[in-house]
């Protein structure tokens, strides 16, 4: 997969959200609210990337606003990860009908967007929240897919990935909306964050296109 050939030409960030806030190239168009960018610091050493926006998400068009996005910044406080510092998005920028998952050609159609947004932001880290993030930024790095279908065989394990000209480590966990009808999970997703509060700490520096203007 040719990283670096699916990257979107745009001056900036803000052109780059235009372009998704007017999508039209799968049928989620058809049956969305809001369209959900992503959020968070252009320069975020932590990259966190869901799989597709809920009910609560689709109104408002912001990223993890509901139930599971409260538990996922509750979690990320009790690491000592403060939401403001994280950037947060989504494999598809839309939400599917009745949180359906994903289909195979909604993630191709959103696939350029999140490229984009991921050598634009150029994070030290990235979580993936689910089987399907895992599975597209895994496969994207070139790990073979059967190898990282199973979430509950990859959560918890640092990846070293290579996504275009980005190094950047991929830790997998479970979605934190797994562990509102599964409480176990939720001491789990914790411990797979103190790994990435760690990695953090133990790399120090970084960070994305803002370090990068700044400089």
């Amino acid at each position: 997969m040719d990283i670096i050939k699916m990257k979107i030409n745009v001056a900036n960030y803000d052109e780059l959200v235009n372009l998704m806030l007017n999508c039209t190239k799968c049928k989620l168009h058809l049956s969305r609210r809001r369209v959900v960018p992503g959020e968070g610091p252009l320069n975020a050493k932590i990259m966190i990337i869901g799989e597709a926006p809920g009910e609560k998400e689709d109104e408002e068009g912001r990223p993890f606003v509901g139930a599971a996005g409260q538990l996922l910044t509750k979690l990320l406080n009790s690491v000592g990860i403060r939401r403001e510092e994280v950037y947060i998005t989504n494999v598809v920028k839309c939400r599917p009908p009745n949180n359906r998952d994903p289909e195979p050609d909604e993630i191709e159609a959103c696939r350029p967007y999140l490229v984009t947004q991921i050598l634009m932001i150029r994070p030290q880290i990235i979580v993936c929240l689910g089987r399907h993030s895992a599975r597209e930024i895994l496969t994207m790095a070139g790990y073979p897919e059967k190898s990282v279908s199973n979430i509950s065989s990859i959560r918890g394990k640092v990846f070293s990935a290579k996504l275009g000209d980005l190094n950047v480590k991929v830790l997998p966990t479970y979605h934190p909306a797994a562990a509102l009808y599964n409480p176990r999970l939720r001491s789990i997703i914790e411990e797979d964050l103190r790994k990435v509060k760690a990695l953090l700490d133990k790399s120090g520096g970084g960070g994305g296109i803002l370090d990068y203007l700044g400089s």
